[in-house]
């Protein structure tokens, strides 16, 4: 077992990570700029320092959830100078591709190991600890980071070299994205042609329409009792985190020479439903904006 863990970004992610760290016996130093996160905490069990550098000084291994690639850098940049050497750094934020190596870089300039491992299970499962992990990052590095993983999460997938938890990352949520955008339009079209939300639902989810956006996240009330649609799309997973993961698929795509035209449709969709406002709201409440022709 790690004898130190510095946790950088104690959000609604990163807080609830870093809380089933302490549970499972693990000595965590964290550092959050918001107050209300410390606070949170703290009463998790966390040792909340002054500054990230106070935090890292004796890490063993150091875990950064940070919004954006300029925030791992920035973060990474400082706390590369403070570690210990041979010091296991890993990231789990949601970021592109060309940052997370960046990332490995400043890593292995200071004499480190290191790690992109992007999440996904969203808030409900960081704080069960159900987490999937999508990892990239030398053997090594990932050899001493899954046990710290697999405390977080239920699934921890190795996807090779630097970068490649990213990617993994960024063409997953590019999925989901567009699935449940035609799982929303496929109910909004039942709607208009008199048919009910249980009766499409019944056929679509043990039929050849099924994904996940619709057995187990459906955009209607009813039919799932725990999506989000039965909670005023309370999320969850918030539409601005989804616009983003797709803005990011979407940089890729064209620094790569991918198609991606499902992928950038998908990505207008939930450009329009945010600009309307509806950012804070979970993502499968595009459902709305689609019966309301993108007014709403």
């Amino acid at each position: 077992m790690a004898g130190s863990i510095a946790f950088i970004g104690l959000g609604n992610m990163g807080g609830p990570m870093a809380a089933n760290l302490v549970k499972a016996g693990y000595d965590v130093k964290g550092f959050d700029l918001s107050t209300e996160s410390r606070e949170a905490a703290i009463a998790a069990g966390v040792s909340v320092t002054s500054s990230a550098v106070d935090a890292v000084r004796d890490a063993d291994v150091v875990v950064t959830m940070l919004p954006a690639g300029k925030h791992v850098l920035s973060v990474w940049t400082e706390l590369t100078g403070a570690v210990k050497p041979a010091t296991l750094l890993i990231d789990c934020s949601t970021i592109d591709v060309e940052s997370a190596r960046q990332a490995h870089a400043l890593a292995k300039a200071a004499g480190c190991l290191s790690l992109d491992a992007p999440v996904s299970g969203g808030t409900v499962g960081a704080a069960a600890g159900t987490l999937t992990f999508m990892v990239g990052g030398a053997d090594e590095a990932f050899a001493r980071g899954e046990p710290i993983l697999q405390t977080m999460g239920k699934r921890i997938v190795h996807c090779g070299d630097a970068g490649s938890g990213q990617a993994a990352k960024i063409c997953n949520n590019m999925i989901l994205g567009i699935t449940m955008a035609g799982v929303c339009e496929a109910f909004v079209l039942a709607e208009k042609l008199g048919l009910s939300h249980q009766a499409l639902f019944d056929v679509a989810s043990t039929s050849s329409g099924q994904c996940w956006s619709i057995n187990t996240y459906c955009p209607v009330p009813g039919p799932v009792p725990t999506s989000p649609a039965n909670n005023g799309y309370k999320p969850g997973f918030a539409a601005a985190l989804m616009l983003k993961d797709l803005m990011l698929s979407q940089e890729a795509a064209k620094a790569s020479g991918a198609t991606t035209e499902m992928g950038a449709h998908a990505a207008d969709l939930y450009t329009r439903f945010n600009e309307l406002g509806h950012g804070g709201d979970d993502f499968s409440g595009l459902i709305n904006f689609l019966r309301d022709n993108g007014r709403g």
